[in-house]
């Protein structure tokens, strides 16, 4: 391996409660009802406004008011809750140390990654970050991953991928690199496998025995 490409949210960062704290104040906005935490970890994964879509539910005529509104506070409660996942910082510098290029690939809005990564690794020089952009499909659609390894010059068979979701998996595949899944994120070992983990993790630093 040559490279990683990490997913942000429920890989490096357990951003859950921020985002659920921000969709469910902007559910309240509209008198729309909240979610527990926990639910939100099958409404994300597929961007911004496919988390705002499941969360509104039925009540479509209100999905761009809740979707703005969303988009509004997160931007400034990023990172009231969200936490480095234990191990991550240990890896990335270890991975750095190996000459391992290393990048992330999120569906989270581009801008709200940057701020993510920004605040929570500042001492880590990644080769590249790129969240959801226009005119770039969002994951599972291998578009962005192969744009990075374009941009790195590196053969996306040389990339490990790591994610925590069915999406990231499915992502890895469809762009030809080795998908390794994430067990402390935000979904459970048999969705990794059914959408084709190559490899199952316990904690960030496992993944230093297969580069």
């Amino acid at each position: 391996m040559k490279a990683v490409l990490f997913d942000l949210d429920g890989t490096l960062t357990n951003t859950l409660d921020d985002i659920a704290d921000s969709m469910n104040y902007a559910l309240n906005q509209f008198n729309l009802p909240s979610h527990p935490v926990d639910a939100y970890r099958y409404m994300v994964g597929n961007g911004a406004r496919k988390l705002a879509e499941r969360a509104v539910g039925g009540r479509t005529d209100l999905l761009d008011a809740v979707y703005g509104a969303y988009m509004e506070r997160y931007k400034n409660h990023a990172a009231d809750k969200t936490r480095a996942y234990e191990g991550t910082t240990e890896l990335l510098k270890a991975l750095s140390e190996r000459g391992i290029k290393i990048c992330v690939l999120s569906n989270k809005p581009h801008r709200d990654t940057i701020t993510v990564v920004s605040h929570y690794f500042p001492d880590i020089s990644f080769d590249a970050v790129q969240g959801q952009i226009d005119g770039v499909p969002v994951k599972p659609d291998p578009a962005g991953a192969l744009t990075l390894a374009g941009k790195l010059k590196i053969a996306p068979s040389e990339f490990a991928y790591l994610g925590d979701t069915s999406v990231d998996m499915t992502c890895a595949v469809r762009a030809g690199m080795h998908p390794f899944g994430a067990l402390w994120g935000f979904r459970d070992a048999d969705e990794l496998i059914k959408a084709g983990a190559e490899t199952l993790l316990e904690s960030p630093p496992d993944l230093l025995a297969y580069i």
